[in-house]
């Protein structure tokens, strides 16, 4: 079958290749792909050494069954499905365990089911973890990217008032049709905030901290920048009373991914969630789009058709 195989080569991190088809477990069920999302951390994943064994990303995919998994758990063949693989989901083949899989109706196009599984997975949990959010002020850093896409409709549909800090204007414009305020900078959020989520690391992590208002939560659960956070406890003891730091973390929860992806697809039925693709193209053009990705010029998800 064909897939996408690491180079080891940084401007070229992907070439189309020829790899074996998966032989799924009895748990798993054989998806033929047709549309996969890329995202950020898999850039990074393929900038370190590669994985051995030769380990292809790939963990947010669409498709249709071509083979129901052997034990009866799963979609049946012949069904259209969304899927959360561990990895190798950039090929034409990829083995799901059923658990992490979920039917997507007719009217669900493949392109946008495969942007809901990481960015959806975490924006859903990240929700859950925070707790109830109506009426609550939410400050959401390194927000222009799908998780915090999703995160901003989500809350602001359930009542919360969402500031999201993104690098420039034009990639938080489409944060504004939510409701949300928009700013670029964290010396230009109007505190104190119940709920900082912080995604950016390094300064914006002790910057976001001193938002926060007494007994308010910090959830720490990304460092786009690669700069690692540090926070100074004296520093600390000047901001906010009895505040929460918490590391959140989507997998944290189980791995029985395909009850949430199927509260996504719920979602998007009724029209409360909007998956937002920022580039479309065919996976011939993965690492064109990889490089962007890792660029930042692309807002929202990445998508690729394989054709």
């Amino acid at each position: 079958m064909k897939a996408l195989l690491p180079t080891g080569r940084p401007e070229e991190m992907v070439e189309l290749g020829e790899s074996q088809e998966p032989q799924p477990a009895a748990d798993e069920a054989l998806i033929e792909v047709r549309a996969f999302s890329v995202n950020r951390g898999e850039v990074f994943q393929l900038h370190g050494p590669l994985r051995p064994g030769g380990g292809r990303p790939g963990k947010d995919i669409a498709g249709v069954v071509v083979r129901a998994a052997a034990d009866g758990s799963g979609p049946a063949a012949g069904r259209r499905v969304v899927g959360h693989p561990p990895a190798n989901g950039w090929a034409q083949y990829v083995a799901v365990p059923t658990r992490s899989l979920t039917e997507i109706p007719d009217d669900l196009s493949f392109e946008s089911a495969a942007a809901l599984p990481l960015a959806g997975l975490t924006a859903l949990r990240l929700l859950r973890t925070a707790g109830s959010v109506a009426g609550k002020r939410i400050l959401l850093t390194g927000a222009s990217g799908g998780v915090g896409h999703y995160v901003t409709e989500l809350a602001i549909g359930e009542g919360a008032e969402v500031t999201a800090i993104t690098a420039t204007p034009e990639r938080g414009k489409h944060l504004t049709e939510f409701g949300a305020t928009v700013a670029h900078d964290l010396s230009e959020a109007a505190g104190p905030y119940d709920i900082v989520m912080e995604s950016v690391g390094g300064t914006s992590t002790p910057q976001s901290l001193a938002l926060l208002k007494e007994r308010g939560q910090l959830i720490w659960f990304g460092q786009a920048s690669r700069q690692p956070a540090q926070l100074s406890f004296f520093e600390f003891f000047k901001g906010p009373r009895s505040a929460t730091v918490r590391h959140f973390h989507y997998e944290h929860f189980d791995e029985l991914f395909g009850t949430d992806l199927a509260q996504l697809v719920s979602l998007v039925a009724k029209d409360r969630l909007h998956p937002q693709i920022g580039r479309l193209e065919d996976w011939q053009h993965t690492a064109t789009t990889l490089n962007d990705l890792r660029d930042r010029k692309i807002t929202g998800n990445a998508v690729l058709r394989v054709g």
